[in-house]
């Protein structure tokens, strides 16, 4: 089972993954959980420039860095998972370049999923859940410096937000948002109880 965690900063997904795995081993399930973009060695090359540089990058640009970085995740890490039979939880996948590199940029959302399904060599999450939130409380959970997508300001955030939900039913077999701007707690209780 492939099951990805998507949405805005600040709206949650690195302590939801968390829980989950946590449930997900408690009912007995072998659990690989990635990061997007990341978890491989080029991946974390990759995520320095996208992310955490200074650099101006041409949207198309940062698009075909973040496909870059999930072909060898996919590759090198989790369709060896899968093909295993292992669970695999990933912070963000293909969803996420569709809308951030699409909302206020040159490149179609459609472009992004032709060119996203090619570089995953067709791999699919079998679910994606959307943690919402407005882009102004997600902004004030932040408690840490901006990286390049954040510094675009509240009002381009609050546009990938609603380039989520629009984008969402393309994302994979099954699908579902979550209020996540309410307690931690009550976030979990709807999550797991997905996955029970």
């Amino acid at each position: 089972m492939f099951i990805t965690l998507d949405g805005i900063d600040g709206v949650g997904k690195s302590t939801q993954i968390r829980r989950l795995d946590d449930h997900l081993r408690s009912l007995g399930h072998d659990v690989l959980v990635v990061h997007d973009p990341g978890s491989t060695p080029v991946g974390a090359r990759l995520r320095e420039i996208l992310l955490g540089s200074d650099l101006t990058i041409h949207r198309r640009t940062e698009a075909m860095l973040f496909m870059a970085s999930r072909c060898e995740m996919v590759e090198t890490i989790i369709r060896p998972a899968l093909d295993a039979g292992r669970w695999v939880l990933s912070d963000r996948f293909l969803l996420s370049t569709v809308v951030y590199q699409s909302v206020g940029g040159d490149v179609t959302p459609e472009l992004l999923w032709e060119l996203g399904r090619a570089a995953n060599d067709g791999l699919v999450p079998d679910v994606t859940v959307l943690l919402d939130m407005s882009a102004e409380a997600s902004m004030r959970r932040l408690d840490r410096p901006t990286d390049r997508m954040e510094s675009r300001g509240e009002a381009y955030l609050e546009k990938v937000r609603q380039g989520f939900l629009e984008q969402l039913p393309h994302s994979s077999r099954m699908t579902a948002v979550i209020d996540a701007d309410r307690p931690a707690n009550d976030v979990t209780k709807e999550l797991l109880a997905m996955f029970t």
